[in-house]
Formats: structure tokens, sequence, C-alpha cells
């Protein structure tokens, strides 16, 4: 007798009979579900509405065409009516597109999408379909958004995903935001929402109607969970074209929205949103949003330069070395690649003469940027023995670079533009790696400090 539970991998969505420590398929550990086992459609029972096994209105599959006789008529984009999204979207959703946002519960999912409602509103058809609130509850939110719907917005307060696609089939609208797939059901299957298999068959429904004819563009949220990933199989995060994560602390007012996948654009950029009581509010100049607050004559502080996509952001990283109270020298890591940071202290103790191995190290980003390339492994270097050595660096001084294991420092790309952001918001001096700075334009007002090694480095910043 066949059993009625079946086991899904949250990572790769592969299913098994029984369940394991560790999924055979992905190896990972402790990744197994159990599950109800979806009924199994036969030939002669007739799918229901909206079933995704086959894409409605697609030509046939066992017809090809040529890549030349493809047309992009139907793949164009329109603004959402917030740049810092429409950046990260890579320059605009596009048509026909599934987009998946995730973040935190409270960071503010629900709000940016009941916000570009008002823009989309003025000259497309919107279906917001709620799960998780009343008609009411989403019109007081909206009042408070100042959202409005210049009548082309719906509202609609349903979990059952064949009644969401048949409102969708009847209206024909040109966005569906769907506030969260976790809260959406199909009958066909008797697990409860939020799980794996509805979460998977009700993704690839919506899939179907973003890929049809009707060219539907598709918003949904979903929520993380407790790994900091989006609920449900991995599989999900597959399916989709672009998956978005908003990013936040509850105690600060900032929002991070970053592009973890991208078929149409850039995975690089990021957006940078304040929360307010009125909602939230685009920050057009990260770089000096991130610099406020920064405190003078304090040693332990650099401001580095890099890149996020095609936009330089100045942040400011903190350290604090301090000698340790225990056997073992503590290490923290905040905005950084622990290993990365790791690896630093170590040129520095061994190329520049800095002993940090008795010390607790503690690392901090300010703003709540993670910063994934190599240009700030400078000022990292350079905060670390700012703090080492109680030295603070002058406050209109700026660095980037990507220090080697041998303590040499290397080139990074876009230096123009990195140095134009550097200069625009009032600094002096930047400390830069020399190879390949031979034919640089300088701006007015900025002394370069051209480096090759940390050592010269730090006797510049630490004069």
């Amino acid at each position: 007798m066949k059993s009625k539970t079946i086991f899904f991998c949250s990572e790769c969505g592969n299913e098994y009979a029984k369940w394991s420590g560790q999924c055979p398929a992905c190896e990972s550990w402790n990744t197994l579900t159990e599950a109800p086992r979806a009924p199994v459609r036969t030939a002669a029972r007739p799918m229901s509405s909206g079933s995704p096994q086959r894409i409605a209105g697609r030509d046939d599959p066992g017809a090809p065409r040529l890549l030349e006789e493809v047309s992009l008529a139907g793949e164009t984009r329109f603004s959402t009516g917030l740049g810092e999204l429409d950046r990260v979207l890579g320059g605009g959703a596009v048509c026909g597109s599934l987009v998946l946002f995730g973040g935190e519960p409270g960071v503010g999912k629900s709000t940016l999408l009941l916000q570009i409602c008002d823009s989309l509103s003025r000259g497309l058809d919107v279906v917001y379909v709620s799960g998780e609130e009343s008609l009411s509850q989403i019109k007081l939110r909206a009042d408070r958004l100042k959202v409005r719907g210049h009548g082309r917005l719906r509202l609609l307060a349903e979990t059952n995903l064949d009644a969401v696609l048949g409102v969708v089939q009847r209206l024909s609208p040109h966005i569906v935001i769907i506030d969260s797939i976790q809260t959406l059901y199909r009958d066909t299957l008797s697990s409860a929402p939020g799980s794996v298999g509805q979460v998977k068959e009700c993704a690839l429904a919506l899939m179907a109607l973003a890929k049809g004819t009707s060219n539907v563009t598709v918003f949904v949220i979903g929520h993380l969970n407790k790994e900091g990933a989006i609920a449900g199989p991995k599989v999900l995060e597959h399916m989709v074209d672009c998956v978005l994560y908003f990013e936040g602390e509850r105690q600060h007012s900032y929002r991070v929205l970053r592009a973890a996948k991208n078929r149409f654009g850039s995975t690089n950029e990021i957006g940078l949103f304040d929360m307010r009581e009125e909602g939230l509010v685009e920050v057009p100049n990260p770089s000096e949003f991130l610099l406020a607050g920064r405190p003078e004559g304090v040693s332990g502080t650099c401001v580095a330069c890099v890149l996020e996509g095609t936009r330089p952001v100045l942040s400011e990283v903190q350290a604090l070395v301090t000698p340790t109270s225990f056997g073992v020298p503590r290490r923290q890591v905040l905005g950084l690649d622990y290993n990365r940071a790791m690896l630093l202290l170590a040129v520095l103790e061994k190329r520049a003469g800095v002993f940090t191995g008795n010390c607790d190290a503690y690392i901090n980003v300010i703003g709540g940027l993670k910063l994934d390339e190599p240009g700030a492994d400078l000022p990292t270097l350079l905060a670390c023995a700012s703090s080492a050595r109680d030295k603070p660096i002058g406050g209109r001084l700026c660095a980037f670079g990507e220090v080697g294991l041998a303590g040499e420092l290397r080139a990074v790309g876009a230096l123009p533009q990195r140095l134009g952001e550097v200069a625009r918001l009032g600094f002096t001096r930047c400390i830069i790696p020399k190879q390949g700075t031979q034919n640089l334009l300088v701006p007015d007002g900025l002394e370069l400090i051209r480096v090759r090694h940390v050592s010269q480095a730090l006797s510049a910043a630490l004069a």
C-alpha cells in the first residue's frame, strides 16, 4: 500500500518516499520535509483550470522556431514609479515576468508593492490579491500611504488560487500582485497552505499565468524561514525570473533592496529606501545618507568606495581591536565576508607588523550594506590598523583597493566613477593602488596617494 505522504527537499525540490538526514541529490542536511502526496492526474481526467502542466496560448512545443523569427515586441519594460526599484530590476519591470520579493516580517514588502500601485494604476490595470488582510485593512493602509487607484486598481481578499485565476481571466489586468504565496492553496492538494507541495503548485500556476499570451506581470511576496531563505522549496527561486530581497533592521529606518537573481538585468545593483510614516521614500544619494553622523577624530573608522552594479557608493567601515580578556581572541564581522576579514587581519600582522593575535577584533559596515567586492579590502585593513594603534584616520580621506597575501595592492575597476563620487562628497585625499593609474584623470581638489604595499598605505593614512 502506498504511503499517503512524501518527503520533499526544501533546497532542490526532489521527492522521496522515506526520510533521511541528508538529501541524496543536493547533499543538504535536514532539508527533507513531510507533506501529503499530490493526487496523480491521468490522461482521462481533465485538468483543472489554470493548471500549470501546459502554458496556455503558447505555440506548439513540437514546432521550434528560428532565433531570427522570434519577436521582442512583447518583452517591453515599464517603470514601476520608484527609480530605486527600477534600477534593481534592470531598468524597469519586464512585461510577462514573474518577480519574487522576500524579506523579514515587517521590513516593508507589502508597503513597497502597494506604493507602486499608485503609479502603475495611472496607465495599467492592477489586481492586488491579499491572503493576509481584509479589503478594509488594505484600504486603511492605502489611505495612510496616500495611494490612489485612479479607477484601475482592484483589491481582492482571497486564498484560493483557482478563484484568483478565474478573476484574473475575467478582468485581464496588466499587473497582478500576490501577498503572499504562502497563503495560497489549490483544492487539488490536501496539504495546508504554505507547505512545500502547495507553494510549488501555486508557483507553477502563476508562472503559467505570466508566460501565457496575456503577458501579465506578476509580483509575488514570499516570507523567509528561520534560516533567512524564502520559505518553500528552493525550486521556487529557480522558476521565477527575478528574486529580490528586502533587507533592513527594525531599529533603523533604512531599507536595502538587492537582487539575488535577475534574468533581465544585473544582480549587483542595490536600491536604498527610508521608511517613514508616509511609507518608503527613495534615497537617490546613498553615499551621503550612509555617511551621515560619521564621527570625527575617532580611531578605527575608514571610508570605502565600492561599486554596487554601476553605482559607486561610499560606506563607512568600522573596526574595534582591543586586548582580549580570554585565552582565545574573539572575532565578529558584520557586512563583510568573515573568512576574507580573517585573511586581512593575518596580512596586517605578517606584512605590516600590526599584531592582533592576542586581541579581540570586531568589524562592522555601517548602514547594513554587505561589501563583497575586493575594493573593500584596503579600507577594512586601514580601519583595523587604526583601531589597533589607536590613531584616527583623517576625516577627509577615502580608500579602496584589493589586498594580496604578500601585502601588495592590486587595482580595481571603474576608477573614474569612484573618484568622481569621492570628490563630489568633499573628500580631499584618496589612497588607491598605484597599478594602472598612470593616465588617470584626477578630479579637481582631490589628492591621490598611490601606493604599492599595505605598509605604505598605513604610513599615509596614520601619519
